[in-house]
């Protein structure tokens, strides 16, 4: 009977993981309501994502009541899927790199993975360089096939924070997917691989972002981003069609500059081991994944499982340490 009862508290157990849960109405947690006091920052003020896969984060920043933007909390991420470099093709198993937007009407309150913002993959920059690709989302449950995946309690947060963004009047949140922080010492390790150039596209707006913390404005011409780019006339610019003559900050160049310049010298104390090896993917789009495969493309954090259930809870301890019991030895003790 014992051993009968046991196994029912232990079913019991799995089923109540995520009972704490509240959806997509969850209040933000009082201890990150006093960080947002502490930091000059509004309950409802816009907000700014950051995603680096390669340190498998996500940057939640906001703005504060001086009108730029600050670091308000950082989360590590669950799971990503595929290899650093941009999303190409439908079913590549890739996680998106580059400038999103993320609406109002991309919050899914009824997502299978507990709660999810759509990206707005593919955006303009992605349809002109013939990427394809939908609904590749920021989500729960800890599993992705080209999305950047949360656990349970983190994309309550998120959402939590994205809802107060919005009713605070907030139009569109800006998304950052980045491959890794665009130091020049990750520049330097990743120097030889082929998205170089797409990289260093993607550095000249977080370089903007990292002098102004204020969000960038992104716009596509000539199939590139163009970065706080307007046409005096009020048109907007072609994604396909030509550039207008671009003036760069003095700031901007400066700083890239001296980025280049450390990263050179970075790069010259190296060995060749020192350099990041570029790991292709041998994954065919549009065909059958073995299991095999599947966890070795992804990218997940320790102690979740592909559900994104906690492999271990606090509250499951009591019932593991009776199932683990062992019987008493006749004539000694535990």
């Amino acid at each position: 009977m014992l051993g009968l009862g046991l196994m029912a508290l232990s079913a019991c157990q799995q089923d109540d993981v995520f009972a704490d849960l509240v959806g997509p109405n969850a209040p933000l947690p009082p201890a990150l309501m006093k960080v947002i006091k502490s930091k000059e920052m509004g309950e409802n003020s816009p907000i700014l994502i950051r995603l680096y896969k390669e340190e498998s984060e996500l940057e939640v920043w906001k703005q504060k009541t001086d009108g730029t933007f600050a670091l308000l909390k950082t989360y590590p991420i669950c799971a990503w899927s595929g290899q650093l470099g941009p999303k190409r093709k439908e079913g590549d198993r890739q996680a998106p790199e580059g400038f999103y937007r993320l609406t109002q009407g991309q919050l899914n309150p009824t997502s299978n993975y507990h709660l999810a913002f759509d990206m707005g993959y593919p955006n303009a920059y992605d349809r002109a360089n013939d990427a394809s690709g939908t609904h590749l989302m920021i989500h729960g449950s800890c599993n992705s096939s080209g999305c950047y995946a949360m656990d349970n309690w983190q994309m309550e947060e998120l959402y939590a924070l994205a809802r107060h963004a919005f009713q605070g009047g907030q139009a569109s949140i800006q998304i950052q997917a980045l491959p890794f922080r665009m130091t020049p010492e990750n520049m330097a390790r990743h120097q030889n691989s082929p998205h170089v150039p797409f990289w260093k596209m993607l550095k000249e707006g977080t370089d903007r972002f990292d002098l102004t913390h204020k969000p960038v404005a992104v716009a596509v011409c000539e199939k590139r981003y163009v970065f706080d780019e307007t046409l005096t006339d009020g048109r907007k610019l072609d994604a396909n069609g030509e550039c207008p003559a671009i003036e760069t900050p003095a700031e901007l160049v400066a700083k890239r500059m001296a980025d280049e310049e450390m990263q050179k010298k970075i790069a010259a104390t190296m060995a060749p081991e020192d350099f990041a090896v570029q790991t292709a993917s041998t994954y065919k789009t549009g065909t059958p994944i073995s299991a095999e495969a599947y966890a070795a493309e992804q990218h997940r954090r320790q102690g979740f499982d592909r559900d994104g259930k906690p492999l271990q809870t606090a509250r499951s301890s009591m019932f593991k340490n009776l199932l683990q019991k062992k019987p008493a030895l006749p004539g000694g003790s535990d």
